[in-house]
């Protein structure tokens, strides 16, 4: 798929993972999660006329093999979260609100770090919704920008969608990270923007 500026811009936002296992007093809490989230609500409330289609995504695990550990290395593997239907792999109280077009769960037997990985109620994979939607660009916000977030907006990239991360309505799990996946982010041609600027 290729696109030419002169393409009418059809932009979905796409919410990675913003749920109670990943914030504070979660699972996996990552500091600062629970503001993303609030933050990441108010953004959408207030910008939803910007978007032709909003999505959200779940870890939603039910046995995803080498991903859960009781010895986690917190790279490749990690303590047990976003189990299927706990109210920790639920949507954020925050996003109440937000009614989404679609929301796609993700993960139940694999790692499952990208929203492409995912499927909604109805068997539609995220590519699928995308291109039924006639989407020329994304937006990925939500948790965590060094894992989920990074890789769906990568993989957003690679099936020719114009992409940007929102960096103030992201976290990861620790500042090197981050700016690791900022610099993968980047070289791949995923453009890194705060949403006041927009």
């Amino acid at each position: 798929m290729s696109l030419t500026e002169s393409e009418p811009v059809r932009r979905a936002l796409v919410v990675v993972d913003v749920q109670p296992t990943f914030c504070e007093g979660g699972e996996l809490a990552t500091e600062g999660a629970n503001e993303i989230a609030h933050r990441v609500a108010t953004y959408a409330a207030a910008h939803r006329d910007r978007y032709t289609t909003v999505l959200t995504t779940q870890d939603w695990h039910i046995d995803p093999g080498e991903h859960f550990s009781d010895h986690p290395d917190f790279v490749d593997s990690w303590p047990p979260h976003g189990i299927a239907n706990s109210p920790g792999a639920e949507l954020h109280p925050a996003l109440a609100e937000l009614h989404p077009d679609a929301r796609l769960k993700k993960g139940q037997y694999s790692h499952g770090y990208s929203g492409f990985d995912g499927a909604d109620e109805h068997g539609r994979s995220l590519a699928t919704i995308l291109a039924e939607a006639q989407v020329t660009d994304v937006d990925v916000v939500g948790l965590v920008e060094s894992h989920c977030v990074k890789h769906t907006a990568l993989d957003a990239r690679r099936a020719g969608l114009r992409t940007r991360v929102l960096t103030d309505l992201t976290i990861p799990v620790s500042p090197e990270q981050g700016r690791t996946a900022e610099q993968e982010l980047s070289a791949a041609g995923v453009e890194l923007r705060d949403s006041a600027t927009l």
